[in-house]
């Protein structure tokens, strides 16, 4: 019983992954909306009903999809600082920023289906449904070490929010169009910007 029983969550994950999948690849090679739903599911080989099954159309998939896809950027993005051992908290929060903006460089693909809603993947509805409350976490330690290194910040969630919203705007035009300065160039201006937010 309870062998069948993990079968079927297991089922259900592999269709709803497949769907996520099959809309991703489409949504970025023909766009979103030039991708139907009918698309989606026969890409994935799954049935039109089972769609309705995790999401209610195609605009609740898309944006299910961004937060994911923001939100694993984030996580990468910290397991990657913590493994270099980041001791200072604005070098911490830096590296982060600099480890998303590295990786956007390299999938403009992904960069151009997040648009600017990077924060999506730290503050949208849907984060804690989706990598089992892992963003939250990130968000609680960046208001722990808010407090541990003794930083006066009013509000830190929406400091946080800000720099995350001033980098995605930023980068977004930076990377895609080279405006207003090349990615490299403009760094410099955006962490010190970013440092200045962790000192109001």
């Amino acid at each position: 019983m309870i062998e069948n029983k993990s079968k079927i969550i297991v089922n259900k994950e592999d269709k709803k992954n497949r769907i996520m999948n099959s809309a991703f690849s489409l949504f970025t090679d023909k766009g979103v909306k030039n991708t139907s739903i009918q698309d989606i599911v026969d890409n994935a080989g799954v049935a039109k009903g089972t769609f309705y099954l995790y999401f209610k159309d195609k605009d609740d998939l898309e944006e299910y999809l961004i937060t994911s896809k923001s939100e694993e950027l984030f996580l990468d993005a910290i397991r990657y600082v913590d493994e270099k051992k980041i001791v200072d908290f604005s070098d911490r929060l830096i590296n982060v920023i600099d480890y998303i903006i590295d990786i956007l460089v390299k999938d403009k693909m992904l960069l151009k289906f997040i648009s600017k809603n990077l924060s999506l993947g730290m503050f949208g509805d849907r984060v804690s449904n989706i990598v089992d409350n892992s963003t939250m976490e990130v968000l609680e330690r960046f208001k722990k070490s808010i407090k541990d290194n003794n930083i006066k910040i009013e509000n830190p969630e929406i400091t946080l929010f800000m720099i995350i919203e001033l980098t995605s705007s930023v980068v977004f035009t930076s990377i895609m169009l080279n405006k207003p300065l090349p990615i490299d160039e403009l760094k410099p201006f955006l962490f010190k910007k970013i440092r200045s937010l962790l000192l109001d």
